[in-house]
């Protein structure tokens, strides 16, 4: 008998704005979700990625059963292979051999019995996060600020703000739900002006008042000299730096500086940035004047060899101006991962040891000590802090570490220098990867591989980036036999005979002694900021109905706190918050004649780290369907290349091809690449590979932001389009051999776009040695070199093949849901090679990932007198969901307004 639907409140697994999402559930299965309307985080609202998370589940392509050197094994072999091996590793090298390498994909209560484990009873400092790649930078700046990794604002203080200022952050594509909060509340609030700093036009810029084209990490520079045009404007808040602050005069000091003239001189610091010194002194000037300032950062700042030093130079300037603990407030550290800041809380990074507590915090290792002991065991926490991420394969490389555990996270991919992590990775005598998806880039170099649930199964708790604890909700039952991490870590645990310290039955069980560990031996002078003691105690139900609630959670707070440091005091020894010095250093990956671009990497609006959720959703796959490289017109021009050509880009640590986009967006001399093609999708479309192993000296996060590369022309004797029924899409495919490939799943076959320098006599030939299915249709000219062809088996569509450029094809929709037919029907099969039906209008490239309206209807309908957003969504149904794509569509407005009102002129002169 059918069940009714149930509903379900569980939390987005994509970035760290954190939304609460209602899933509808019908007979075990998930079949829609919307955005969680009582949530705090997104009142309702979703990004495109989140309104696809149903369409991305099911057993297909997930990890089942847990293997052991390539063999399905019962978890019983694998959980007690996984410890003697381990075991053996500890023994015959000692404690410091065996490291971890976990992510913010995790949930806290995964994370925090992984911690426990490796640091408190392997005894290894070497346990460290993906987080490191993201967020290590703005961990560090805020640490040496304010004395504790705690940011300040809430997202309501994007709406009381009156100046936000968005320092490399893409916030339109990266944070999408933040963005249009942001974006109403600016329609609400006229006087509310927002300051877009990024080397990049990004669909941000659509709702700036001024925009700053800044040269590629010239960052502390900017803000240095806003600190000194501060100082020399009398616009530093004295009363508060007297009250609140220290070390104003050391900070003034190495921001006057900047450059050979003082800092206070505009036009310097605009010789430094590349901007204009009038739009320069205008940002500088609404600063200095606003009271309530929020500032954003993400990624841009972080991920460079001195981000701590630019995080701090932006809190400078809120400490100076006393812009911090108030409404609409704050320096404001966006968070890239669902659960970066849960993973930092329990102590996931390798300078961590737990609740936010350090090796170097002042009796501290003793704490966690006597928290963790139990009646018969004793923790063996290490004395000092592990490697970083970049540092630890560093060191697998040279055989230091000897055996590593990789959980929810693809480091062959996601790491810089990509090829020398994957050579350590062949080295390492003993890889363990717990993975819920069955084909990774990672997978190849494990020895033991362990099934684990993914989203909607999961069952814990995750932090977003305004310290706001939410429940992920676990659904439904792990495909096959996947098992949670904090399970397998815990069975783990009782064969290495320490389970008395993991007899875990539950996760509200280890919420529980997190929480607790969080206020233990916390009062006096040795307080702590991070404290969610409140939380102990809840018991399995009140954490099943836990609300989302930002931490500090204590007795004085029970029902959170939404902002910090609204008394002034701050985390540090003496309560006040350090100014430091800052000298701007240029980027370490130097340019040359062999490498004159300047290297951007990033994520795009519809994808998600290496793609192994987003790609389940076909949809999610039109937006950008390849891998590409934005270049200014003058450097494609120069390069030979044209707009959908493909070129290779070279570094000296590897090599990245793709498909040209050029654009005005970018600046001269500087290209930009997306970070989340593997080899699972393309051929050497990796942006890891590009990136040397940089890092922060402070906070040890790579410099993935400011790479040096060339670009060349890609050599190609052809070009073609094959769509393969889902039966022949099984990797490596002979295609593969090709010099350049993207394979781009689709709901009812899969796409392949290929390239080769070496030409095909007889393609006909070549796409049945291929496919193994001849060729039923064809029509092909051979002056041009352009062929279609279709194999059909009994009726049935199985391939479909265009040789040409892919800018000729058709859309697309048609041709895929021929691939469902069981029979083709006459007047189906007669327009095949058309790949459309008769008087079918292509689309073209899809702009709106919700309903798939493509760019060519959209500017038809302009055409027709739809010259506004509301009036295209009115018609075609864009922009009307998650607003993702309303950028995009006032971009496309801008551009065909003068063709619509010269068209509609030109109509009213002929009637």
């Amino acid at each position: 008998m059918p069940q009714a639907n149930r509903l379900a409140r569980t939390t987005c697994p994509y970035c760290g704005v954190g939304c609460g999402v209602t899933a509808t559930l019908e007979n075990g299965q998930l079949i829609a979700v919307e955005g969680d309307r009582e949530h705090p985080a997104n009142y309702g609202r979703l990004c495109v990625k989140g309104t696809a998370l149903h369409e991305t589940l099911g057993e297909q392509g997930r990890l089942l059963k847990p293997r052991v050197d390539g063999k399905e094994v019962s978890w019983e072999q694998a959980l007690t292979t996984t410890a003697e091996r381990l075991q053996a590793q500890r023994s015959a090298h000692g404690p410091q051999s065996v490291a971890a390498y976990l992510s913010g994909q995790l949930l806290t209560e995964d994370y925090y019995v992984a911690n426990k484990l490796f640091k408190g009873f392997l005894g290894t400092p070497h346990l460290d996060t993906n987080s490191r790649l993201c967020m290590a930078s703005a961990v560090a700046g805020y640490k040496r600020a304010f004395g504790a990794d705690a940011v300040p604002c809430s997202y309501e203080d994007l709406e009381e703000a009156e100046l936000v200022v968005l320092v490399g952050s893409n916030l339109a594509w990266n944070h999408p739900v933040l963005y249009q909060r942001l974006k109403v509340a600016k329609e609400r609030n006229p006087l509310m002006r927002v300051v877009v700093i990024d080397p990049r036009v990004t669909d941000t810029c659509e709702i700036a008042d001024l925009y700053l084209g800044i040269r590629p990490g010239s960052d502390a520079y900017l803000f240095n000299g806003l600190l000194a045009w501060m100082a020399d404007h009398k616009r530093l808040d004295s009363v508060y730096l007297e009250r609140h602050t220290e070390g104003l005069d050391d900070a003034l000091s190495a921001a006057r500086q900047n450059s050979e003239e003082s800092a206070s001189s505009v036009e310097a610091v605009a010789r430094e940035c590349d901007v204009d010194p009038e739009r320069l002194e205008t940002f500088y000037y609404w600063f200095a004047s606003q009271l309530h300032v929020v500032t954003l950062y993400s990624q841009g700042v972080n991920q460079s060899s001195s981000g701590t030093d630019k995080c701090n130079a932006i809190i400078n300037c809120h400490l100076a101006g006393g812009k911090i603990g108030l409404p609409g407030a704050g320096p404001f550290s966006i968070t890239g991962q669902p659960n970066a800041m849960g993973g930092r809380e329990v102590g996931g990074l390798a300078n961590q040891l737990a609740a936010h507590m350090d090796y170097h915090t002042p009796g501290a290792r003793e704490l966690v000590s006597r928290f963790w002991t139990t009646k018969h065991l004793t923790p063996a926490l290490p004395d000092a802090p592990g490697y970083k991420a970049v540092e630890l394969f560093d060191a697998i490389e040279r055989g230091e570490i000897t055996a590593l555990w990789v959980m929810a996270t693809n480091p062959a991919v996601s790491m810089p220098d990509g090829e020398k992590v994957r050579r350590a990775l062949a080295k390492c005598p003993l890889v363990i990867v717990s993975e819920c998806v069955a084909n990774t880039d990672l997978l190849p170099f494990a020895d033991i591989v362990l099934p684990a649930s993914g989203w909607s199964e999961k069952d814990g708790t995750v932090t977003n980036s305004e310290r706001r604890v939410s429940r992920q909700r676990g659904m439904l039952s792990p495909p096959g036999e996947a098992k949670h991490d904090w399970w397998i870590l815990c069975e783990v645990a009782k064969r290495l005979g320490v389970g008395e310290a993991f007899d875990y039955t539950h996760p509200w069980e280890i919420f529980d002694e997190h929480a607790r560990l969080s206020g233990y031996e916390n009062s006096g002078d040795t307080q702590r900021l991070f404290d969610i003691s409140g939380l102990a105690g809840l018991g399995q139900a009140a954490y099943d109905a836990l609300a989302p609630i930002q931490w500090p959670v204590t007795q004085q707070a029970p029902r959170g706190t939404a902002r910090l440091f609204e008394d002034g005091r701050f985390a540090t020894a003496n309560g006040r918050a350090k100014l430091l010095p800052i000298t701007p250093r240029p980027p370490a990956q130097p340019l040359s004649d062999d490498y004159p671009l300047r290297l951007n990497t990033g994520r795009v609006r519809d994808q998600w780290h290496t793609m192994t959720r987003t790609a389940r959703s076909p949809r999610l796959m039109n937006h950008r369907a390849e891998p590409f490289m934005e270049l200014h017109p003058d450097d494609a021009a120069q390069a030979g290349l044209t707009d959908q050509s493909l070129a290779t880009l070279t570094a000296t640590a590897g090599e990245y091809r793709g498909r040209v986009r050029v654009s005005n967006a970018q600046r001269r001399g500087e290209v930009f690449v997306p970070m989340h093609w593997t080899d699972c999708f393309t051929k050497q479309g990796r942006s890891g590979a590009l990136i040397q192993g940089y890092t922060d000296p402070l906070s040890g996060q790579p410099e993935a932001k400011q790479g040096a590369v060339a670009v060349s022309k890609l050599p190609i004797a052809w070009q073609a389009t094959l769509l393969l029924a889902n039966e022949f899409d099984a990797p490596p495919s002979p295609w593969c051999r090709s010099d350049y490939w993207a394979r781009i799943p689709m709901a009812s076959c899969t796409r392949w776009q290929l390239a080769d320098s070496q030409p095909v006599n007889d393609w006909l030939a070549q796409v049945e040695a291929w496919c193994g299915v001849s060729a039923s249709l064809w029509c092909d000219d051979p002056a041009t070199g352009r062929l279609r062809a279709a194999g059909v088996v009994n009726g049935r569509l199985r391939w479909w093949l265009m040789v040409g450029p892919p800018d000729e094809l058709p859309g697309l929709a048609w041709l895929e849901a021929r691939f469902n037919d069981a029979t083709l029907e006459t007047q189906h099969r007669r327009r095949l090679l058309a790949g459309c039906d008769d008087g079918a209008v292509d689309t073209g490239p899809v702009v709106c990932s919700c309903h798939q309206v493509g760019q060519a209807s959209i500017v038809k309908a302009i055409h027709a007198g739809d010259t506004s957003v509301e009036a295209l969504g009115a018609r075609l149904a864009c922009g009307t969901q998650c607003g993702s794509c309303l950028p995009e569509l006032k971009a496309i407005l801008e551009e065909e307004r003068p063709h619509a009102r010269a068209k509609q002129t030109a109509n009213t002169e002929v009637a």
